[in-house]
């Protein structure tokens, strides 16, 4: 078996339609785990649907896909040829305000929770509003909570003092599942150095994002995209980057409007008051499908990184986060303080 074959690749965040023809294409692309959204704007019976729709899902294609509810189902997964899939949620809109559905959604699977989507809610602020006030009190109780059961908490969306504010209330590592520099690509939705440099204080993971909003274009090309990598990663650490590529592949237009509006509002509103990009972006030629991963790792080598350092950017490092970040606290402890 070659090294990329042997290789552990995991994205952090794809939010695509999920049939047998996308699971061929994550195989042929090498990937092992992806971070798959189920939720944006659902409120909490909502949500109970959508993880019921994965579950049948799992259980239809039980020949290539598997749900990770810990790091070892990650490695079980590659063992068995099989895509691992953590399931999560880019909002905390599911738990509604009762602090005790942060337990019933992480027992259902649900290890990843972003505190906010692209507005205001009961946790804290988002990247667009204007004005943001930081994490709410309700929302430390659910970063405590979150640490507590082993759920991770992704700030990709998540306003500049409300992600700092995460950051400090948290005692584990965060995530930063899928967004990039915005001192490389300047945009709301992206992060800026203080922002960064907290998180790579706490010991978090950027996953670094191939949407088309948040780089430059359809018309970036691998060897920018990668420069970008390297250049996290002088910032970062190379122990503390990874990919998040947001990939949306085959979706109707019908989401893109529900993702872009929810119910919140009766006109398009696609963040920060833009009224532009009415359709879904046109993705870069060097991955337009999960089966162009190997264009990222070849790239990555031809920019002079180790085979060891491509390993860790392709998913090495969030192998090693989720292992730690999904264990409940208690776990935690055990492994790391043995009797």
């Amino acid at each position: 078996m070659s090294h990329q074959q042997n290789r552990i690749v995991i994205d952090a965040l794809e939010l695509s339609n999920w049939d047998r023809n996308f699971l061929h294409l994550l195989q042929q692309g090498g990937v092992t785990c992806v971070h798959a959204c189920c939720g944006l704007w659902e409120n909490a019976r909502e949500t109970l649907s959508k993880v019921g729709e994965w579950h049948k899902f799992f259980k239809e294609n039980a020949d290539l896909v598997m749900q990770v509810h810990r790091g070892d189902d990650i490695l079980k997964a590659k063992e068995q040829g099989k895509i691992g899939v953590v399931l999560g949620t880019q909002n905390t809109s599911a738990l509604e305000d009762e602090l005790s559905l942060v337990s019933v959604f992480n027992q259902l699977g649900i290890k990843v929770m972003q505190l906010t989507y692209n507005n205001q809610n009961l946790v804290g602020s988002s990247c667009y509003e204007a004005r943001d006030v930081g994490l709410s009190r309700f929302g430390k109780l659910v970063v405590q909570e979150m640490n507590r059961v082993g759920m991770v908490v992704d700030l990709s969306h998540v306003g500049e003092q409300t992600s700092l504010d995460a950051i400090v209330t948290s005692t584990r590592p965060v995530a930063i599942t899928h967004a990039n520099p915005d001192w490389i690509y300047p945009t709301k939705r992206n992060k800026s150095s203080e922002v960064l440099a907290a998180l790579r204080d706490n010991g978090g993971v950027l996953g670094l994002c191939a949407y088309p909003h948040l780089v430059n274009g359809e018309q970036t090309t691998l060897e920018e995209f990668c420069d970008m990598i390297v250049r996290t990663a002088d910032f970062m650490g190379i122990d503390q980057v990874g990919l998040g590529t947001d990939l949306t592949l085959n979706m109707s237009t019908d989401f893109l409007h529900w993702m872009r509006m929810g119910r919140w509002t009766h006109e398009i509103d696609y963040g920060a008051g833009s009224k532009e990009n009415p359709s879904w972006p046109e993705w870069p030629s060097w991955f337009q499908t999960p089966a162009d991963f190997p264009n990222i790792a070849r790239g990555l080598s031809e920019k002079g990184l180790t085979n060891e350092e491509v390993d860790k950017v392709m998913g090495g490092n969030w192998l090693r986060f989720f292992t730690d970040s999904f264990k409940a606290e208690k776990e935690e402890e055990q492994c790391v303080y043995p009797l």
